[in-house]
């Protein structure tokens, strides 16, 4: 379990990034290779892009740093120095910033139990070689594993904004972190998450900066070394098929998605078949009140109709709703045929 103790005065220095961390994806991802977590959602990934890795001849590569950065209960801090909307040249810079005892320790951490092996000693070292490598590694792999996934990511920070920006209007910072439910929960002045180890984290009058992750899922993340600034990357939870809808529109989101928000797209287009809120909710990885409130919104545009039976409310699309999704025109789709 994690915990993070917040005070009224740590409530107003809190801080949500602007976007993704690309040193945050890159390691994310690379855990994501390395097990079979959220596998509805993230195997047509791992398919695709293992293979694009092999086709561009960096298996090895990514092999390289998945041996820097295991799917373990630590990983070094120095491979993710960012906290949201940094670019790609800049967090390498960081990364090969790294001063040389901090390299060591870090990378001691990981081999605690084990031979560190010969190129991670090199690194952990300070071998300019070693960290020139490192960089031009960093580089391809997200150029391949994560770059060409931008548009689907920045979909997902524009929607998981939306409801952070509405959820802070109504109820401040409390409703602020209120609404990263239930990954995260505000409980008795602490933020409480679920954790692979036991873990308290002090801010010490720190501002804390809530960072997405797109790649992070199940349970958020913070940095191992309490001395850093301290950050909580939370998951961004895509909906099952993102991978298939970012390709059936190619680079761009599709135009329903621009008009009404990435999220009540997904909400629509899965109201193809009548469902209840709760049903919505699993499908989508939405808590019940999230579910809730998108159907509202689209019942209120008249892209949807909710009906009432006894404890659960029923959602379908309506024809207007059929025509948004479709891209047809109102005349042909709604009132049937045309000249």
């Amino acid at each position: 379990m994690l915990r993070i103790e917040v005070t009224g005065e740590d409530l107003a220095r809190l801080r949500v990034a602007p976007d993704t961390d690309p040193l945050w994806e890159i390691v994310l991802s690379l855990h994501l290779l390395q097990n079979r977590q959220a596998a509805v959602v993230f195997d047509p990934w791992r398919r695709e892009v293992r293979a694009a890795l092999a086709r561009s001849g960096l298996t090895e590569v990514t092999a390289a740093l998945t041996r820097l950065s295991p799917w373990a209960a630590y990983f070094p801090d120095f491979l993710t120095p960012g906290q949201g909307g940094g670019g790609l040249e800049e967090g390498i810079e960081a990364v090969l910033s790294t001063p040389r005892r901090r390299l060591s320790a870090e990378l001691s951490e990981v081999y605690a139990h084990g031979p560190v092996p010969p190129g991670v000693r090199r690194l952990a070292e300070g071998d300019v070689a070693a960290l020139e490598r490192l960089g031009r590694a960093l580089r391809a792999y997200h150029a391949v594993a994560v770059e060409p996934y931008l548009p689907a990511m920045r979909g997902a920070v524009a929607d998981d904004r939306a409801v952070r920006a509405d959820a802070a209007l109504r109820g401040g910072a409390a409703g602020l972190l209120e609404s990263y439910g239930p990954s995260v929960a505000l409980d008795a002045g602490a933020l409480v998450a679920a954790y692979p180890v036991a873990r308290r984290l002090p801010l010490g009058g720190r501002p804390l900066t809530i960072v997405p992750g797109f790649f992070c899922v199940v349970a958020p993340v913070v940095l191992a070394d309490d001395a850093l600034d301290p950050v909580l990357v939370h998951p961004l939870g895509p909906a099952p098929g993102w991978l298939a809808r970012t390709r059936a529109h190619g680079s761009a989101p599709p135009p329903v998605s621009q008009l009404i928000g990435p999220t009540r797209a997904l909400v629509l287009d899965a109201l193809e078949h009548p469902r209840t809120t709760g049903q919505l909710a699993e499908l989508l990885r939405l808590t019940a009140s999230t579910a809730s409130r998108h159907a509202t919104v689209l019942r209120e545009a008249g892209l949807v109709t909710s009906e009432r039976r006894g404890n659960t409310v029923l959602h379908r699309r309506t024809p207007l709703g059929d025509a948004v999704m479709n891209g047809g025109r109102l005349g042909e789709d709604v009132a049937g045929g045309g000249r």
